[in-house]
């Protein structure tokens, strides 16, 4: 009877499948919560910030270039978060020699403490991140960019929006539909960072004059390779 019994090896490597199997399923469901996370996919998600800035007073009635505060977001694969230094540029109550000025705005403005207090201690503000893509997915800001993408066709009117908010999805269909046609989204260089800017003709000559702007009158295509994204 013996030679009808599994060797006692099978007992291990069966709980260890098992937990292989366990511990798989728990993997691809914690990814698959963390991908689908309200800060993650929602839109409209709106986290409270430690500073009321507003993009809608700077970038919108003021005319701030974006590159002004994010001053990365052309040349490196994130858009910088501003250094406590650009904010204090314009709301320091100090001139370059320590003397005291009249056009600082908003020197002493409760709103500023933490902003303020940054500067004192050097501990960073712990700013709420909105986009913020899974971490297995590699995204460049610079290429996008530098590419014709405007800030408007992920982020929305920044420039009316008192409290920022996630405008688009962000999901990996959504991507995908712009890289498979990305032509009518993009826009010249001059109007990257131009959140009102609005093309002018048809579709046709639109798509004629961003092929000739950046792939020298060819088609232009946008990669659908998942190593684009998935590194």
């Amino acid at each position: 009877m013996d030679r009808f019994l599994f060797p006692p090896w099978v007992n291990k490597f069966t709980l260890m499948v098992l937990a292989g199997l366990g511990a798989g399923g728990a993997y691809a469901g914690a990814m698959l919560g963390y991908g689908t996370w309200p800060s993650v996919m929602n839109t409209g998600y709106a986290p409270d910030q430690p500073v009321p800035f507003s993009h809608k007073l700077h970038a919108g009635e003021l005319k701030m270039d974006c590159r002004y505060c994010h001053n990365t977001v052309d040349k490196a694969a994130h858009a910088a978060v501003p250094s406590n230094n650009v904010c204090l540029n314009c709301h320091t109550g100090l001139g370059p020699d320590g003397a005291a000025v009249k056009t600082a705005v908003h020197a002493q403005s409760l709103k500023l403490l933490n902003v303020r207090m940054s500067a004192t201690t050097g501990d960073p503000v712990e700013w709420e991140r909105i986009h913020d893509l899974a971490d297995y997915v590699y995204f460049n800001h610079s290429i996008h960019v530098n590419k014709g993408v405007g800030c408007v066709e992920c982020h929305g009117r920044i420039d009316k929006m008192d409290v920022v908010y996630q405008d688009q999805a962000l999901s990996m269909s959504w991507c995908i539909e712009c890289h498979r046609n990305p032509t009518p989204r993009l826009r010249p260089k001059s109007e990257i960072t131009n959140l009102a800017w609005k093309r002018e003709g048809t579709l046709e000559q639109h798509i004629e004059a961003m092929e000739a702007e950046y792939n020298g009158g060819q088609e232009y295509k946008a990669s659908t390779s998942c190593s684009t994204c998935h590194r």
